[in-house]
């Protein structure tokens, strides 16, 4: 297992990390509703409290924080380890948030039936060079009502103004990035544990013509009772995928070879970014037992878009 140093703990959940610019992370802790700070020296401070539940995060091009928001999770704490577990009792609706970094104050940029688009569970998202963003719908499951959604990948722009279903059905997508080059969109199946790669023609456009299943081809799936949240890419082009179960993160080749696995010691390891000068600081959410880790990683995370 790599060496790893604990930045902060005490996090209710915590998910989507964004590296800034000022050594701080900022993270949503997605069992509390909210969007917190984190300082280089453990500190934190919440930045805005959007409710629901707060998943993935990004930089948009005007500075401000896009949140996918879940709309919420049931949780099952045992043992020091807190888990979702199904849809919120008062589940208020999947939406993309804007956020004010400056201010705190939280705009609803997109919500369930806007442009004709059903969101249920929006879970993490990623900008292209063009100034949109693709997100993932992961959705809900129900035991009451003993349903799961059929949900898909979306593409939007930050003004608010357009946003389309691109990829429709997607098996519970998780994790989604972009190559360095920006032509190839990944995304990180749950239950079936798959990273899926489509081919980007246009921006918000992705090529039809994979094969029967529809767009996207499966470029890896590992063996075992493991099941894949979300990715961060590398400089390299390689894909980072947090696997839960297994309890670390898959580093995954542009050509679908497993490059090495990155042991942590949470089953419920969420998600990884990376910042510092040479963006080799890699930070990794252990949302089970509430942890913000930091470790050195063996190559260059990719630096986004904005």
């Amino acid at each position: 297992m790599a060496n790893f140093e604990t930045v902060a703990d005490g996090l209710r959940f915590p998910e989507g990390p964004v590296w800034m610019s000022d050594g701080s992370i900022i993270l949503v802790e997605i069992a509390d509703g909210k969007i917190t700070r984190v300082r280089p020296d453990g500190s934190k401070e919440t930045v805005a409290t959007p409710g629901g539940g707060p998943n993935g995060l990004a930089i948009g091009p005007d500075g401000k924080l896009y949140c996918c928001n879940n709309g919420g999770f049931e949780y099952l704490e045992s043992n020091g380890m807190l888990a979702p577990h199904g849809i919120a009792k008062d589940y208020s609706g999947g939406r993309i948030e804007r956020i004010d970094l400056d201010t705190g104050a939280v705009e609803v940029l997109y919500k369930s039936g806007d442009h004709g688009c059903v969101l249920r569970g929006p879970n993490d998202i990623v900008f292209d060079a063009h100034g949109g963003f693709w997100f993932t719908d992961h959705g809900k499951v129900d035991y009451a009502k003993r349903c799961h959604d059929i949900v898909g990948i979306f593409y939007a722009r930050a003004d608010g103004s357009f946003i389309e279903e691109v990829i429709f059905p997607s098996n519970n997508p998780n994790g989604i990035g972009l190559s360095p080059d920006g032509k190839s969109l990944y995304a990180a199946e749950t239950y079936t544990c798959r990273l899926m790669k489509f081919t980007v023609t246009a921006p918000g456009k992705v090529a039809p013509d994979a094969g029967p299943g529809g767009p996207g081809i499966p470029l890896y799936r590992p063996a075992g009772y493991k099941f894949f949240d979300s990715l961060g890419m590398e400089a390299g082009g390689n894909i980072c995928v947090a696997t839960i179960g297994e309890c670390g993160i898959s580093v995954i080749s542009p050509t679908g070879e497993l490059v090495e696995f990155v042991a942590t010691d949470d089953i419920f390891t969420t998600n990884i970014c990376w910042g510092g000068e040479d963006m080799m600081d890699a930070y990794i959410t252990c949302s089970g037992t509430g942890r913000l880790v930091k470790t050195r990683w063996a190559r260059p995370g990719l630096k986004l878009a904005h």
